[in-house]
């Protein structure tokens, strides 16, 4: 069995064939726009779906049960955000501040017809923005120490939005950081791509 054959790598995430067929489209436009400007890492190229469209996939059955829209922090790739959007059939708001990034991910969208919307700006704006999508869940990949990222997120956690981070070896490390200023209801889920890894559910944070 090839280990980058997208439905036996997803065959346990009840992805459809339809979305499938969405997802090779996200991947053919990844890596063309890849050869331009850097979206993922370079070792990573020839293991798009093993080690990114795995990745994201894996939260779909974390989300909550009624989830229907979702948001990304620092988007770039769309990794998890318009995957998983694409994935399980949901809506995506996606934050990201690099414009050549956040051009990818409209075309990305223009091209797999996905329900999502770019918003091309900094993180640090959302704690103003007039009025914010109404998400049950916000992901986040590889973008900040978890103090930071609770800042980022706490707009849409304060609304009673999930968190769910995927996370690396030091989350422990950034846990005991988050406590001295969070009050956190959380839980752990180890990654199926990085035996290092977890997801980091979010269920609570509030400000001590």
């Amino acid at each position: 069995m090839n280990s980058e054959d997208p439905a036996f790598l997803l065959r346990n995430f009840d992805v459809s064939r339809e979305s499938l067929e969405r997802l090779q489209i996200y991947v053919d436009t990844l890596l063309h726009w890849q050869q331009r400007i850097n979206l993922i890492g370079s070792s990573t190229v020839g293991h798009v779906w093993s080690r990114h469209i795995l990745d994201a996939v894996q939260l779909l059955p974390l989300l909550p049960a009624a989830a229907r829209v979702i948001a990304e922090l620092g988007s770039g790739a769309g990794i998890p955000g318009l995957v998983i959007a694409i994935a399980g059939n949901l809506e995506a708001h996606l934050y990201e501040s690099n414009a050549k990034k956040a051009a990818f991910l409209r075309e990305a969208i223009r091209k797999t017809g996905a329900r999502a919307t770019v918003h091309n700006h900094r993180l640090e704006a959302l704690r103003d923005a007039a009025e914010l999508p109404a998400v049950q869940c916000v992901v986040a990949r590889a973008l900040a120490p978890l103090p930071l990222l609770l800042d980022y997120a706490e707009p849409f956690l304060a609304r009673g939005a999930t968190g769910l981070f995927h996370k690396g070896q030091d989350v422990e490390l950034e846990l005991t950081e988050a406590t001295k200023y969070w009050k956190l209801t959380v839980s752990r889920h180890p990654s199926i791509c990085d035996s290092r890894g977890v997801i980091l559910e979010v269920k609570e944070a509030k400000r001590v």
